[in-house]
């Protein structure tokens, strides 16, 4: 009998009549029968870690009971499920994936929430994911933008929750998930009120660029989920509005990107003040050195499952062109693809700094497009009310910097350029993502310099991959060569009417 059973009827009523004694089954970290001073760190070749465990109230954190279907999986059949959803696991004693959601053993209330939610099946990151979280281990998953991840830690975070005992006045939160934007934050804050709302789980998103008072009444209100970023939250412990004495559950979603944005200082300040017994789940979409270090440090024994390749690739479903520019060409070649490709789908244009953002957006705007600016100097007000026309298609251009490259969610873009090149491959990847989402197509144009010559044979790889073609100017400076002369390439092989009625005379003027 699923350890849930007793629950699944009526999670509220559970979670009012909780007390610290009120844990069973499991041990007192993870169910494993053994102290947590006693597991090896992350590398083996590492002497194991001393944890400071006195004075420390035990949790429960081992909720995964395997259903008799998966059970009876045949390690050859796990293997071959793997094989085909480009699951591939690392770590000790590593759960079989599920292969729809009733296998997981996820309590009544929230599987009422997927069902409501309309999710046929687990993504690859869920089926194999959702176990291994369940189980209280360390976790790192590897997966691009897009896959489910949210989901994939969040459920296991519910669960958590409904174990714990209450909050008492004064006390910070029960699970903690860092983010790199206040975006992607408030997306992730979305999920978490919507399969939060059935068992009565508060959460609150602390970043910053708005007013600090509604945040810091939630939090003296109590919260069980905080999800942050970590400039505002530090900003919040320092001013002692809450604290993390209570987290057993953390969450570092898109690692890499936290690390490229530079908080790899206040990320280390924020986890020094949580119990060293917690369970870490750590996400990132890409897997560098620097990812990796970090996750060497703050993670005990994990668990690593990798959906697709741990290599850097672009998805499948975008149609990548390359188009080799200098630097005076650009804007007469963005007027000439946007008169190509306009058609009142979304269009979304990524610069590399906020000047260039504003400069574009208003020669744009003279020429009689319509186009809006979104960018880290913006308030938050007005960055959520270019979201929001964006969104509703009243302003189908939006310019951006790296700011909207993750985290930023809007259904149904049909272009990205790159008016910049991006300063990392990885953020290549990430800016063309946010077309081709959800199983739909998209297109990518990018305009490439002589200065960006260097991340010529790198994004060659990427192009190559995807199984896009690649110019011959680009295949040439990708072997060293100088850049082909001024005016040379284009867009212009494609089989669009140009104009598409809106050259001229444009509905927006």
């Amino acid at each position: 009998m699923s350890r849930y059973d007793s629950r699944s009827g009526d999670p509220a009523s559970y979670r009012d009549r909780r007390s610290d004694s009120g844990f069973g089954g499991a041990s007192a970290y993870g169910g494993s029968g053994r102290s947590l001073s006693s597991r090896k760190d992350y590398d083996a070749g590492e002497p194991p870690r001393k944890l400071d465990l006195d004075g420390l109230t035990p949790f429960e954190k081992n909720f995964y009971v395997e259903s008799p279907s998966v059970a009876a999986m045949s390690e050859m059949e796990v293997e071959e499920y793997r094989q085909k959803r480009e699951i591939t696991v690392e770590g000790r004693d590593v759960p079989k994936p599920v292969k729809s959601f009733a296998d997981v053993g996820f309590p009544d209330y929230v599987l009422q929430e997927v069902m409501k939610a309309g999710f046929v099946e687990p993504t690859a990151i869920q089926a194999q994911g959702w176990p291994m979280a369940l189980k209280g281990r360390d976790l790192i998953g590897i997966a691009e933008t897009g896959s489910g991840k949210t989901l994939a830690y969040l459920l296991p975070a519910i669960v958590h929750v409904n174990a714990q005992p209450i909050l008492a006045p004064g006390d910070g939160p029960i699970v903690l998930v860092l983010a790199p934007t206040r975006e992607l934050a408030v997306q992730i804050q979305q999920e978490a009120a919507k399969f939060g709302a059935s068992s009565r789980i508060k959460n609150t998103c602390i970043y910053g660029g708005v007013p600090k008072g509604p945040q810091v009444r939630d939090l003296q209100k109590g919260v069980e989920i905080v999800i942050a970023t970590p400039g505002r939250l530090i900003d919040m412990l320092d001013s002692h509005h809450t604290n993390l004495r209570r987290v057993t559950y953390l969450v570092l979603d898109e690692a890499d990107r936290m690390l490229d944005m530079g908080f790899e200082p206040q990320i280390r300040k924020i986890v020094s003040q949580i119990r060293p017994d917690r369970q870490t789940l750590y996400w990132s979409a890409t897997w560098p050195k620097e990812v990796e270090q970090l996750a060497r440090q703050f993670l005990y024994n994990p668990y690593k499952v990798i959906i697709g390749s741990a290599d850097l690739k672009a998805n499948h479903a975008i149609r990548q062109h390359v188009d080799i520019v200098s630097e005076s060409q650009k804007y007469n070649k963005l007027v000439k693809l946007l008169e190509d490709i306009m058609d009142g789908s979304r269009i979304l244009i990524f610069m590399d700094t906020k000047k260039g953002c504003d400069q574009i957006t208003r020669q744009l705007r003279m020429d009689g497009w319509p186009a809006l600016s979104i960018h880290g100097d913006k308030s938050q007000a007005e960055r959520d009310w270019v979201l929001s026309e964006f969104k509703a298609g009243k302003s189908p251009i939006m310019t951006a910097t790296d700011v909207a490259a993750r985290g930023l969610d809007v259904k149904d873009v049909k272009y990205v350029i790159n008016y910049d090149f991006p300063g990392s491959l990885e953020d290549y990847v990430h800016r063309i993502g946010r077309t081709g989402r959800a199983g739909a197509k998209g297109t990518a144009y990018t305009f490439f310099t002589a200065a960006n010559a260097r991340f010529a044979k790198e994004l060659i790889a990427i192009l190559k991959e995807a199984g896009q073609k690649v110019s011959p100017e680009l295949a040439a400076m990708g072997r060293g060569a100088p850049p082909p002369p001024s005016g040379h390439g284009g867009f212009r092989d494609r089989d669009r009417d140009r104009g598409k009625g809106y050259g001229g005379s444009r509905p927006w003027n």
